[in-house]
């Protein structure tokens, strides 16, 4: 697949890193001229993955997220990267109300969100390795 544009933000896994994330992917994607809820799907997907990186991969420590963004024709590719813990059960994860974290008033609603806001959602995970977040959205 021969992508037209592509960006690549590294952050760090600090909580008010996530709202950085977000505008920038906005940023990048307004180039497809989207509409105002197309963007704020797309918004909200990479909030909710940035997050789940933040809280869940790094336990609120230190480490990297990598945001990587392409775009081919009116497709817009997103993979979100931490190398934190990892999911020991991505099924059991990815169930709606499911959390690891109640303590935090977590809703456990993230990847439940991710998918009904973007038209495809892929989750890779490895234990003690890191959890790679895939997502696509197609822009009308």
């Amino acid at each position: 697949m021969d992508y037209t544009n592509e960006m690549l933000l590294e952050i760090d896994s600090k909580s008010r890193n996530e709202s950085f994330a977000r505008m920038v992917v906005a940023g990048f994607v307004a180039q497809l001229d989207p509409t105002i809820e197309e963007i704020a799907d797309i918004k909200t997907a990479v909030s909710e993955a940035v997050t789940n990186a933040i809280i869940h991969g790094y336990d609120s420590g230190e480490g990297k997220i990598k945001v990587n963004c392409k775009i081919c024709n009116h497709e817009v590719f997103i993979e979100i990267q931490d190398r934190g813990k990892g999911i020991d059960d991505i099924e059991k994860a990815m169930e709606p109300l499911y959390t690891t974290r109640p303590e935090m008033e977590r809703s456990g609603m993230g990847f439940s969100f991710m998918e009904a806001f973007m038209d495809d959602l892929e989750v890779e995970s490895r234990p003690g390795e890191g959890t790679t977040i895939k997502m696509k959205k197609v822009i009308h």
